[in-house]
């Protein structure tokens, strides 16, 4: 079973989808996939639905729309005499467990090619950081789950890959930098300004390759933007690191300049 949730929610079982049209039975789905080969509690899965106005009938609604994804799964099986419904969506004590093969769900794939760009990263191996980070990002076809309902489960779960997701976004931009990619990471970056203006990381890394191009004065248009932007908005200074490189850009620091490679 293949299933995609950095974006639409898409669930394939022999090329056939398996998700349902309505929006509770998505919810489950989405949750189950994200936990997959896990158990996920009765309990989870009706706050995620309900919330905290759980109704009497939920135990017997719930076990409605199992039935109904089982039977999404039973037509993609298509009578394989090895598997059937109930060996992909298990009912466990407690709870519901989907077994999925290993590599199947992109969110998962993502975590893993990404605690591997952060590992190549810390180890100093940039040009590995940048190529594992950036093959982690191109997985993301748009919002994580933009097409499901999102109840209070699903919403910490959507905020934890979406965090993941800047976080290997500003990995990625700072391997890049050092390995000297600055004048291609500027589009790149003036759009991650663009949509996170109070990011500070992604402002440093823009001032730092705006300076790098040979154009600080856009660089400190930049600093002069985020720290409106913090004065207005929260009545903050930007943070001493963003000050001290303001000040590094203004005073031409040649620290800020990639280092020249020894000659042998």
């Amino acid at each position: 079973m293949e299933i995609t949730v950095l974006g639409p929610l898409t669930a394939r079982e022999n090329g056939v989808s398996i998700v349902p049209t309505a929006a509770k039975p998505r919810q489950i789905l989405s949750l189950l996939a994200l936990q997959s080969d896990r158990v996920v509690p009765v309990t989870t899965l009706m706050e995620e639905i309900w919330g905290e106005k759980i109704p009497r009938s939920a135990a017997t609604t719930l076990q409605t729309y199992i039935l109904q994804l089982r039977r999404k799964i039973a037509t993609a099986l298509d009578g394989d005499p090895h598997r059937r419904a109930k060996d992909v969506l298990v009912t466990r004590h407690g709870g519901y467990l989907l077994q999925v093969q290993p590599g199947q769900v992109d969110a998962h794939e993502f975590g893993q090619l990404t605690a591997s760009g952060r590992a190549a990263h810390e180890a100093g191996d940039h040009v590995a950081a940048s190529e594992l980070l950036g093959r982690s990002l191109k997985m993301w076809q748009g919002a994580a789950l933009v097409d499901v309902r999102i109840g209070p489960v699903l919403e910490l779960e959507v905020l934890r890959m979406e965090e993941d997701r800047l976080v290997a976004m500003e990995r990625r931009m700072d391997s890049e930098l050092i390995i000297g990619r600055h004048m291609e990471l500027v589009p790149d970056l003036q759009v991650l300004v663009a949509k996170h203006p109070m990011h500070e990381s992604f402002c440093a890394q823009l001032m730092t390759a705006l300076h790098r191009s040979g154009s600080a004065w856009r660089a400190l248009e930049v600093y002069q933007r985020l720290r409106g932007t913090l004065v207005d908005e929260l009545g903050l200074e930007p943070s001493p690191r963003l000050q001290r490189l303001h000040q590094a850009i203004l005073s031409a620091d040649p620290a800020l300049d990639l280092p020249t490679p020894a000659s042998g």
